[in-house]
């Protein structure tokens, strides 16, 4: 976090010098935008075996391009268990109101869901309230902000029939005037669980609870590891339950993503005036499509 802001400054610097070639670093930014390779239509998932159906209104992008796009242009730290991620269209990574699902799968084993009916959600968000007041200590002695969960943005929800869960919490870091929000989507398999994160400020709450429902259908589990296909004879039993994937300790995470979504236009832009990775990706990647090294 400290280099994180160590590096932030630099960028402030670089955009100081190069304030007279804004029109420039736009371009570049365009560019960068250009250089993704969009998908659509029915892709398949070889993490947790099953094909995703893009949703109308969304974009699919891959692993190698969501990766590059979480640590290269937002900052954060490399995180191999995300495959892809969804972008609306008509917004650029880059947009200042740009937000996106990350996709992930966790090979986790077979949740068991009999506890979802029994679950005291808000027993649950005051226990996880008070953790987070009782880690802020420590925390700000690390250099990191302080954590508020608000509450529920989304109260968390089960639907037994599709079996996935959802529910999204408002969360405050340090004195932010805009809170973030931490939206979640499990689509529960026979061996594990696809893990949907939209990464966005409250601000965005309507435009992303639209799409839940889009969002939820795109993922299906191909024959043989869907929920109903568990054998309990063979398969192996997940150490969480519902209760425990709302529960799961994410905010070391979600800290990173919400400290960077105020700023990755920023960062972009100066990573582009200091000439850094961004744009040896980009003439990189035109480089081999042209065939030259």
């Amino acid at each position: 976090m400290k280099t994180f802001f160590l590096s932030l400054l630099l960028l402030v610097s670089c955009l100081h010098i190069n304030a007279q070639g804004i029109d420039t670093l736009q371009d570049r930014i365009n560019l960068i935008e250009q250089s993704l390779s969009y998908q659509s239509g029915e892709i398949a998932l070889k993490a947790g075996e099953a094909k995703l159906k893009v949703p109308s209104g969304f974009r699919f992008l891959d692993r190698s391009q969501s990766i590059y796009i979480l640590t290269e242009l937002w900052g954060n730290p490399a995180d191999s268990s995300v495959i892809g991620m969804l972008v609306p269209n008509g917004k650029g990574v880059l947009d200042y109101n740009s937000w996106v699902f990350t996709i992930s799968y966790d090979e986790m084993g077979y949740v068991k869901d009999d506890d979802a009916d029994d679950i005291s959600y808000d027993e649950l968000l005051k226990e996880m309230q008070q953790e987070c007041t009782d880690e802020n200590p420590e925390r700000v002695k690390q250099g990191y902000q302080s954590i508020e969960i608000v509450g529920w943005a989304s109260q968390p929800y089960y639907d037994k029939d599709k079996k996935v869960l959802h529910w999204a919490k408002e969360i405050k870091f340090g004195k932010d005037s805009i809170n973030t929000l931490n939206y979640n989507l499990r689509v529960l398999g026979r061996k594990g669980v696809f893990m949907l994160n939209a990464i966005a400020t409250v601000r965005e709450l309507p435009e992303v609870r639209t799409n839940i429902g889009k969002v939820i259908n795109s993922i299906e589990y191909t024959e043989g590891n869907r929920y109903a296909d568990f054998k309990p004879d063979v398969d192996q039993v997940a150490a969480w339950t519902i209760g425990g994937l709302v529960a799961g300790k994410i905010l070391a995470k979600v800290g990173f993503f919400a400290l960077i979504l105020k700023f990755w236009k920023l960062i972009a832009i100066g990573f582009a005036a200091c000439g850094s990775a961004i744009w040896k990706f980009i003439t990189g990647r035109r480089n081999k499509e042209q065939g030259t090294e």
